[in-house]
This record gives structure tokens, C-alpha cells and sequence, in this order.
């Protein structure tokens, strides 16, 4: 399968997506717009005092948590490449009076669209599996960040990937060593008829963290967390406020990782 054959899979799945994420409890629209922030524990501490930066957020969906950011007072540019997504963002934004800038594309494509540095580059949850080539991502990442601007990176373990859906056995290679083809619905709501064709890879740790490595960025932080913020798995038990494990795995299995890095001043 080439690269636009992947492309246009994907994005019809998202737009679709889109059209049942907007009215799902799961990201609880309403509550949004009524000042809720959809930001989560891991990221807020990792992010800390955003007052003033500029942030461009990378695989931003329908802008909820880049609007978050905006309310915390964060010049925000978000970019996706569901062209359903950044219309709601768009229209979110416009409806909450808040500053921030979306642009909808795809990832690889960003330099075309955007010529800017970042004070933080910010992406989270469900980003890089969609992708193929992390040498590529990572370079997006470097090109946007200032001297000394900091990538933020929150992601599910790839551990979690390696298994089926029912999560009952390994099914997949933890290594990257081809792409996985699925007809999938949607994890915000499980009852949606909603079923398209994805496309996704699976990237190692090493894969992840030795390509922005590569590109100059020092690693200024790293960590594991035994659980999801999010109950998108199945089987979910929640063991602390907004704290899920798979009940048969308990604590035992890495659910979430976090990256903190730093762009080093000489590399313009």
C-alpha cells in the first residue's frame, strides 16, 4: 500500500470518527465549552506554567486540548489532517473567543503550511501509530522547536499494541516490521455502527526516543505509568480518579509513556 493509499484510509476514518467523537460522553463536548480542561494529570505536570509560550500541537484532533492550553493562557497553533476535526476546532474556537490557529494537513506535510518556531511542540495519546516513518516525525519536531524549546510527548506503550483487540493474546511485533491493517469502530463510543479500514504501526521505545536523538534534542525526562488516563481499553477498572488498568494485568503492564525534551541551543 503506497503513501496516499494510506493517507486517504486514515482520513476518512477520522473524519468519520469526528462525527461521532463530537457528541460522545467520552470527550463530553458540553463540558468543554462550559470550561472543563481536557488535559490530563501527566501532561499538565510535564507542561507546568504556559502563560505566554507558543505551542504548536501536533495531531490536535477536534482542538480540544489545544484550546485547553489556549485558556491557560498559551498562543497555540494545532494541526490535523481531518479536515472534519479542524472545522469543529475552528468553529470551537471562534464560538469561545480564544486565541489559537488551525491548520488542517498532514504531518509530513506541515512545512508546507507553516513556517514558524515553538517555544513547545506537544502531541499526546493515540499520535504516532498512524505513522510510518518516525525519522520524518521527528524532523517535524525539530524544525518547529526554538533553541532550547521543549518537545512534550505523551503516547501509549507499545507493549499495549502488541495485543489483540480483546487484549487476550500478543498479536503483533513490538518492533515495527510492517503496517497493521484493522476495520475498526471507535473507542469513544462503543455502541457507534461507525466501522472503516485503518491503517497503523507499531513504533518500539528505541525506534521512538533514538530518532529525536538523532535530531538533536536531549532528553530531559522519561517515564512509564502503569496505567490509562483514558478508559479506552477493554476489561478497564478504574483504580484512582481518572486512573485505568486492565483488570487482568493489574499494575503489571507499562499502559502510558511520557517524553520531556530539550532542542540544544546550537542547532538552529
Amino acid at each position: 500500500m503506497n503513501h496516499n493509499n494510506y493517507l486517504q484510509k486514515n482520513k476518512h476514518a477520522w473524519n468519520e470518527r469526528t462525527k461521532v467523537h463530537i457528541d460522545s460522553e467520552f470527550y463530553n463536548q458540553q463540558g468543554f465549552l462550559q470550561g472543563e480542561t481536557s488535559l490530563k494529570e501527566i501532561e499538565l505536570a510535564l507542561l507546568g506554567d504556559v502563560e505566554g509560550k507558543r505551542i504548536l500541537h501536533l495531531q490536535c484532533h477536534f482542538g480540544q486540548d489545544s484550546l485547553s492550553l489556549a485558556r491557560m493562557g498559551a498562543e497555540v497553533t494545532g494541526i490535523d489532517f481531518s479536515d472534519e476535526a479542524i472545522r469543529i476546532a475552528q468553529e470551537t474556537s471562534a464560538q469561545l473567543k480564544l486565541k489559537a490557529n488551525f491548520i488542517c494537513c498532514d504531518i509530513y506535510d506541515l512545512p508546507t503550511h507553516l513556517d514558524e518556531q515553538f517555544d513547545i511542540v506537544f502531541t499526546s495519546y493515540g499520535t504516532i501509530g498512524w505513522l510510518p516513518d518516525l525519522n520524518r516525525w521527528s524532523e517535524i519536531v525539530a524544525r518547529y522547536l526554538k533553541p532550547e524549546g521543549e518537545f512534550i510527548f505523551i503516547e501509549f506503550h507499545p507493549m499495549v499494541w502488541m495485543y489483540n483487540n480483546d487484549l487476550t493474546y500478543i498479536q503483533y511485533n513490538y518492533f515495527q516490521d510492517d503496517m497493521i491493517v484493522e476495520v475498526e469502530g471507535t473507542y469513544a463510543d462503543k455502541e457507534s455502527t461507525t466501522k472503516s479500514e485503518i491503517i497503523s504501526w507499531n513504533h518500539a521505545l528505541s525506534e521512538v526516543v533514538q530518532h529525536l536523538l538523532n535530531k538533536h534534542l536531549e532528553l530531559l525526562n522519561f517515564q512509564e505509568y502503569n496505567y490509562s488516563p483514558y478508559n479506552v481499553f477493554p476489561d478497564c477498572i478504574e483504580v484512582d480518579h481518572s486512573r485505568y488498568q486492565v483488570k487482568q494485568w493489574g499494575n503489571k503492564m507499562p499502559m502510558v509513556y511520557s517524553l520531556k525534551m530539550k532542542k540544544r541551543k546550537s542547532e538552529q
